[in-house]
């Protein structure tokens, strides 16, 4: 169903975007970047004196809000701290906090060139880029915060495991052929991992929020849930992508790179696996368009049980 805050921004909000960014007696012209959580466009403008200006506006949809995470707060702040440190990623230029704006909470940010690798179509590519974005997340993680950031951030070793703070099963583990022993391993096991650093993390970390300039990565996007914890999480999610790619070789050359690029070794990293495993659980027809996709997929729970348990 169509969301009722979905279509671009209006001429007045664009207008006052301008304004604000003192690109004064602009044309421009309007491009939808996609939609879901939030809605994201690119604004291409060129101002009275010919310079040509490009930036993006991410209006955060409220029927996606998360009770007590306010991502466009989450994101905006992301963004300054990566920035900050010269990490690939989009330059904040406008925090929204309440709509007057934007019309909807939002940020403004410059607009990057770049390409993400497109899946199934590139899973070829997206293997072979394994070890670039291995490093990536490594240096990622090495983002420094304080405790003061933390209040615009996710707590991962939380939210990682969302699917076990009611202490039942959810119907939709209960449906999956795995669901239930993957719910009653994590919530068995949570927690109850070896003492780290916490690590600033993405929490997203897949080929489509990664965008390319031949084979460097020009920006890593969508930080509209960035957290800190346990830098397992992120590993884990990402080595689940390649497996349900059909690259378990490419997961486990990720994982080789990110741990020597790092300077750690994940000896947890089981548990985060099958936490990851969670999310394809609530649509699996949104996960798994082929086959061979579910096979990966259940390759990579058992792999990840039988890793746990022996270690258990």
């Amino acid at each position: 169903m169509k969301s009722a805050y979905a279509g671009a921004p209006s001429a007045e909000v664009i207008g006052r975007v301008l304004d604000t960014l003192s690109i004064h007696g602009a044309q421009y012209s309007v491009h939808d970047l996609g939609k879901y959580s939030n809605f994201t466009h690119l604004v291409a403008a060129e101002d009275e004196g010919g310079r040509a200006r490009k930036i993006v506006l991410r209006r955060y949809n409220p029927e996606k809000y998360e009770e007590g995470h306010d991502k466009h707060l989450c994101e905006f702040h992301a963004l300054k701290l990566l920035t900050a440190r010269g990490l690939p990623a989009p330059r904040p230029l406008l925090l929204d906090e309440d709509g007057s704006l934007l019309g909807l909470p939002g940020i403004v940010t410059e607009f990057v060139e770049g390409t993400p690798i497109e899946l199934p179509a590139e899973a070829a590519r997206w293997g072979e880029v394994a070890a670039t974005a291995a490093r990536m997340l490594a240096r990622i993680h090495r983002t420094p915060f304080s405790q003061a950031d933390k209040q615009y951030l996710m707590d991962d070793d939380v939210e990682v495991a969302w699917f076990i703070k009611d202490g039942a099963v959810p119907e939709y583990m209960r449906a999956d052929p795995d669901g239930v022993l993957v719910w009653q391993l994590v919530n068995d096991h949570w927690g109850r991992w070896s003492p780290v650093e916490p690590r600033f993390a993405h929490t997203d970390y897949w080929s489509g929020n990664i965008l390319w300039r031949g084979d460097e990565i020009s920006a890593v996007l969508d930080w509209e849930e960035a957290g800190y914890g346990h830098p397992a999480a992120d590993v884990a999610y990402a080595r689940m992508g390649y497996f349900i790619e059909g690259l378990p070789e490419a997961a486990d050359e990720f994982l080789r790179v990110y741990e020597a690029e790092a300077g750690w070794t994940l000896s947890d990293l089981a548990l985060f696996e099958l936490a990851a495993s969670a999310r394809p659980m609530i649509s699996a027809t949104d996960w798994f368009a082929h086959p061979y996709m579910e096979e990966g997929f259940r390759r990579f729970i058992a792999g990840a049980k039988k890793k746990l348990l022996a270690n258990s």
